[in-house]
């Protein structure tokens, strides 16, 4: 099992990036040594009302300075709480937690969408092969110049105004994108659109799921998802997303 720690990290910096999608950038002293791109952090709030932690996903590790970088959207009064925060601040935090993205030394597609954008971008600087990355918006972008240090970037957004007009899979199409893998974070319908694709183009796929989470530990069961084989901890069929993912092969998980 993959070392955890609990750690009071230094808030360094933050600013929205975004309409209420904020970057923070943390110091931490161990955590950022053994975090792997697709793993995920439990923040707790100083607030003590609000007793659960909120799990935001790894947007960048440098593990030579021992900083992690979170991009998160403000849902709630937790993620609220965070945006408020100034550098010099302290927050409580839990990782790296789930497990992360098998690199693969084949040509990649890596897709986010939305939110599942920003975990995205520390796999395309660890993804050494050929790779073409594309971005799904409703409308703003966010993050995308960066992506363009990594590889090629496709854009797709909701309202047309950038990119293709629709989804990451009508950029793919409408681009003519093949690879042998593909690496995935988003919405389920979007997970559940290029599972299908990548099963009908007999390509190797990985998903990372978006799943509401309570304990990040796997105890309580309220992330769970539907899985083709019956889990030894609950004796059924489906898998917790916080302990034996986020990241599932997609032939693991059914959507």
């Amino acid at each position: 099992m993959p070392e955890k720690f609990q750690e009071t990290a230094i808030l360094i910096r933050q600013e929205e990036i975004a309409d209420q999608i904020y970057s923070m950038c943390l110091k931490t002293e161990k955590i950022a040594a053994k975090a792997k791109a697709g793993q995920f952090l439990s923040v707790y709030c100083n607030d003590g009302s609000r007793l659960l932690p909120r799990p935001i996903s790894i947007c960048e590790i440098d593990s030579k300075k021992g900083i992690i970088r979170l991009v998160y959207r403000v849902a709630g009064r937790g993620t609220e709480e965070f945006s408020k925060m100034h550098a010099g601040e302290r927050l409580r935090i839990a990782g790296p937690m789930g497990n992360g993205f098998p690199l693969k030394k084949s040509k990649a597609l890596i897709i986010g969408g939305g939110i599942g954008i920003p975990p995205m971008l520390e796999l395309a600087k660890r993804v050494t092969g050929e790779k073409k990355i594309v971005l799904g918006f409703r409308d703003e972008l966010f993050l995308a110049e960066e992506f363009r240090r990594f590889g090629e970037v496709f854009i797709a957004t909701e309202d047309g105004s950038a990119g293709v007009k629709g989804n990451v899979l009508d950029a793919i199409l409408e681009y003519r994108l093949s690879a042998d893998v593909i690496y995935a974070c988003g919405p389920t319908p979007m997970l559940r659109a290029v599972k299908e694709y990548a099963a009908i183009h007999n390509m190797e796929c990985y998903l990372s799921l978006e799943e509401r989470m309570a304990c990040g530990i796997g105890a309580c069961l309220a992330c769970v998802c539907a899985s083709k084989e019956t889990d030894e901890h609950s004796n059924v069929k489906n898998k917790r997303v916080c302990k034996e993912g986020p990241v599932f092969a997609a032939e693991e998980v059914e959507l």
